[in-house]
């Protein structure tokens, strides 16, 4: 197998193994989920922005952004499944309804999230502090176009 297929293996792979997970977790166990995953979004997004506000460390970005599109790239979508509208993980959730009806426009704003993701791990791969606090800019706001239309306030 060619070096450059097994990391797309591995990633279609895992998403199966969630997806067949998640298909068959109770509704609370979605929610706990997610939550977390979406903490240690935030915990890479943290890291990052450390760096291109304060001292850059090249490697330390490398790791948080493929982190991010590792993650961005797992199939989130199915921790998202119909039953997990409301109801309580950690906390109660903060999906808002929309975001189980409205499945064009979840695509796109997922799809978004994963392009600019994915292109953060690139950009980061060079050491640009420059280029990456550019895209970082642009992977936030995929984050916020999605919040804005698909998450509660807390």
């Amino acid at each position: 197998m060619k070096k450059c297929f097994k990391p797309l293996v591995a990633i279609l792979l895992a998403t199966a193994s969630l997806s067949a997970a998640a298909q068959q977790a109770k509704p609370e166990q979605l929610i706990k989920w997610r939550q977390s995953v979406y903490q240690v979004l935030a915990w890479n997004q943290a890291r990052i922005k450390a760096n291109v506000e304060g001292q850059f460390n090249k490697d330390e970005v490398i790791r948080a952004a493929n982190s991010t599109a590792a993650i961005a790239s797992s199939g989130l979508g199915s921790l998202f499944l119909p039953g997990s509208e409301t109801g309580k993980g950690w906390r109660d959730t903060t999906a808002k309804p929309e975001l189980f009806s409205d499945s064009k426009g979840v695509g796109e704003a997922a799809g978004n999230f994963v392009r600019e993701a994915n292109e953060l791990a690139r950009v980061a791969a060079t050491g640009d502090a420059a280029a990456v606090k550019v895209q970082f800019g642009k992977v936030g706001q995929s984050c916020k176009g999605c919040h804005d239309s698909y998450r509660q306030k807390d």
